[in-house]
């Protein structure tokens, strides 16, 4: 009698011992399946867009008006941002620099880093942070307070007039929004440069444009379009299919903000190689 008991004690613990690992694996499972769900539902939705993008009416007049709210009211925090962004860099760099005697390098080296990574990088995510997160709450609450049924109503294709138009607001803006900050970042690395020293703005612009090529250019230049549909897109898909009433708006300007981010970063990281497989090839 003892014995059975025993045994059936063993398998109680291994079945218990089973659960936690039953659990993770589902966890797993349940989690691979609504990320693939969400990227085919993304799919679907950029598919949609490039189809409603080439058809007519074109709402020429509500990108404009999408383009000056997403660039010319983001120049403030984007001219801070980068001039902070240059000036620090600069002076982090200085004192490394001297103690290999190469602080002459130090405009030449700021530029290229600037100019090829942490320029398209950061203003992007800002970019992300602030206009991803204005995008999901605006079409959010739309959807909340039944304005997107309502141009359905009324004959207007509310895909066409809400979505398209920000998203190639958001396209060809950001690129312009990277070079401004870009700019700005030089400015800031010539003031870094001149707390500690003396050096001339025209050699100090001599030195940066003497080290940078086309292959530091364009690429750079290519992928900021890609932040920019990305930073469009995957808010205007959270806003346009959000649901739970206004808590739906609040999780919808959030979840813009995070799969904005981490879709620069997945562009970037490509960006990267496929830069680097073209140049040394």
């Amino acid at each position: 009698m003892d014995k059975i008991i025993q045994t059936s004690t063993i398998k109680q613990d291994l079945k218990s011992a089973d659960k936690p690992q039953e659990e993770s694996v589902g966890f797993f499972k349940s989690y691979l399946e609504s990320f693939f769900t969400e990227v085919t539902l993304i799919s679907r939705f950029a598919i949609r867009f490039f189809k409603q993008v080439f058809l007519p009416p074109y709402e020429f007049s509500e990108v404009i008006r999408q383009s000056f709210i997403i660039g010319y009211k983001s120049l403030g925090l984007i001219a801070i941002t980068g001039f902070i962004m240059g000036l620090v860099l600069t002076i982090q760099t200085i004192p490394t620099m001297a103690e290999f005697g190469a602080q002459s390098w130090v405009p030449s080296m700021v530029a290229v880093s600037v100019i090829r990574e942490i320029g398209p990088a950061i203003t992007a995510l800002i970019c992300a942070g602030k206009i991803g997160s204005g995008i999901g709450a605006e079409l959010a609450s739309m959807k909340v307070t039944e304005q997107i049924d309502a141009m359905e109503v009324s004959a207007i294709n509310p895909f066409k007039y809400i979505v398209v138009t920000r998203v190639l607001a958001t396209t060809i803006m950001v690129p312009l929004l990277v070079i401004f900050s870009d700019a700005v970042s030089l400015l800031g690395s010539y003031a870094g440069v001149n707390i500690k020293g003396d050096t001339s703005f025209l050699l100090f612009f001599n030195q940066v444009f003497g080290v940078l090529t086309f292959s530091d250019l364009i690429p750079a230049f290519i992928k900021t379009f890609f932040f920019g549909f990305a930073i469009g897109l995957i808010p205007c898909y959270k806003g346009y299919n959000s649901n739970n009433g206004t808590q739906g708006v609040g999780e919808a300007a959030n979840s813009s903000v995070v799969m904005a981010s981490l879709l620069i970063f997945v562009i970037d990281m490509l960006a990267v190689q496929i830069t680097d497989l073209f140049v040394n090839s």
